[in-house]
């Protein structure tokens, strides 16, 4: 399957629906980097309890594996994240889904993502800040090197647009700044 069928598969179902949210991970880094091949998204959404039932029916059954509403539901309010995925029936292809949970840096990315359009479809894009910081995060938790090169890979490309003191700033309280070193001696 081509990455912009990936894309309409798990995003015109939310544009449809208007449920907030804004893809990141992968798809985000290859946006701002490179191509590299990937077999899934990312996306984080604002869900409120109410909106659960809406947000299922956007994903029937008989197209997609979506988890019990009883299931969501738990995740919207997991702490510090919760998570679930959509699987598409047909494909195989996977969305991993992350509720918001009022955390603060997706409280920033919702105010900072970015509309773009791909061929025929519009959706929101989370910013480089975001993407980069957790991708360092993901690099600490498992030491995956595809999380490196991927920033380094955006840096290249959209270093003047970073806004360097909200990512240095968070980047310290994170704990990730001996991540981000690596990342900047590796750039030469």
């Amino acid at each position: 399957m081509q990455p912009l069928e990936l894309l309409s598969t798990f995003i015109a179902p939310l544009e449809a629906g208007k449920i907030s949210y804004f893809v990141t991970g992968s798809i985000a880094s290859i946006f701002y980097g490179e191509p590299r091949l990937t077999h899934d998204i990312d996306v984080v959404i604002h869900l409120s309890q109410a909106d659960v039932r809406r947000f299922s029916a956007l994903f029937p059954e008989d197209r997609y594996y979506c988890p019990p509403e009883e299931v969501i539901q738990i995740e919207t309010t997991r702490r510090p994240f919760g998570h679930f995925n959509l699987i598409h029936h047909a494909s195989g292809l996977k969305a991993d889904i992350y509720p918001d949970a009022d955390d603060r840096l997706h409280q920033w990315a919702f105010q900072k993502r970015r509309r773009i359009d791909i061929g025929d479809l519009t959706m929101w894009l989370a910013p480089p800040e975001y993407v980069i910081i957790r991708k360092l995060e993901y690099f600490r938790e498992g030491g995956s090197d595809k999380h490196i090169e991927d920033i380094r890979k955006m840096i290249s490309q959209v270093s003047n647009e970073l806004e360097m003191t909200f990512l240095k700033a968070e980047l310290e309280v994170r704990g990730l700044i001996p991540f981000w070193e690596r990342v900047q001696r590796s750039q030469f």
